[in-house]
């Protein structure tokens, strides 16, 4: 290979190599490193001053199975994500269909829209705590106006979950709303023009023209979504504390739970491990699956 094509390609690779290094740092010091640490931690017997720890790989993982909160909380997190994904997306695309149309005070049917995503979930929670208030709240105030009975939302193991699942979702739709509203503004007008002209309805163009264009910012929704539903903690400090008796425990509390107010640390790390496995599967579905059938412009 001739020299200077050789010194060329070094000095590319160089540049490359030093455009990369700052994300490289990062990621390896709050991402690579602690996933690392976490996974050799799972791996070990929880240690005591008189007892250290010692390696036990299967046995930590088969405790963690045979832990009935194990399959209470992970029960838990499947209904919460089924059920807050698809409501959060679905909603989000009606909202930004909505905002997206030609209606007096667009922009304040907009602001409107997103406000709840401004909010810190701690101050969101506080805010719904004054709607659940049994007695009290605006829920109940409502309902007694049609003799309804006051309702414990939050102290009963049948409603806990689904008043954590409203809270979620009137959070989320605003902030996946935004993505659906920018990828509708870059959709040209041409194409409803021409779908009307075909003699299609609107029914007909939503569904063959509008959502396959929305399939790639659909994907993005979705994995952000999937991410989130096994990441949420903050508000169940405020509303429930996981309760009562498990009933709104989700994956994340129990192991913040596991590893700071019962100090097991290496079940909480070997369900992290899970976590992230579930993760990785995900990511993999996406990259190898989804974005194969998503036609992208």
């Amino acid at each position: 290979m001739d020299p200077i094509l050789r010194n060329r390609r070094r000095r590319q690779a160089l540049y490359g190599w030093m455009l990369l290094s700052p994300s490289l740092v990062l990621l390896s010091l709050f991402a690579f490193l602690p996933t690392a640490t976490t996974a050799w931690s799972s791996l070990f017997s929880r240690g005591t001053p008189r007892r250290p720890a010692v390696f036990n790989a299967p046995d930590g993982y088969a405790d963690l199975f045979a832990d009935p909160t194990f399959w209470t909380v992970a029960g838990n997190n499947l209904i919460y994500a089924a059920v807050v994904i698809p409501v959060s997306i679905v909603l989000a695309l009606v909202m930004a269909l909505y905002a997206d149309a030609k209606i007096p005070a667009r922009g304040l049917v907009r602001s409107a829209y997103f406000t709840p995503t401004v909010l810190p979930m701690i101050a969101a929670a506080n805010l719904w705590l004054f709607f659940y208030t049994p007695g009290l709240g605006v829920i109940d105030s409502i309902t007694a106006l049609f003799g309804a009975a006051p309702v414990n939302w939050l102290g009963s193991p049948g409603t806990a979950l689904g008043a954590v699942i409203v809270v979620t979702v009137w959070k989320e739709a605003g902030f996946f709303m935004i993505f659906y509203l920018a990828a509708l503004q870059t959709i040209p007008p041409d194409l409803r023009e021409a779908a009307r002209i075909e003699g299609a309805g609107r029914l007909t163009y939503f569904r063959r023209v509008l959502l396959p264009l929305l399939m790639p910012t659909t994907v993005f929704v979705f994995i952000n979504a999937l991410i989130n539903s096994v990441k949420m903690i903050d508000h169940l400090f405020i509303l429930t504390k996981g309760g009562p008796d498990n009933a709104s425990k989700l994956i994340l509390y129990w192991i913040w739970e596991m590893a700071f107010s019962f100090f097991d640390q290496p079940h909480a790390a070997a369900m992290t491990v899970l976590v992230l496995l579930v993760l990785a599967a995900a990511a993999l579905l996406q990259f190898r699956v989804l974005d194969r059938r998503v036609h992208y412009r």
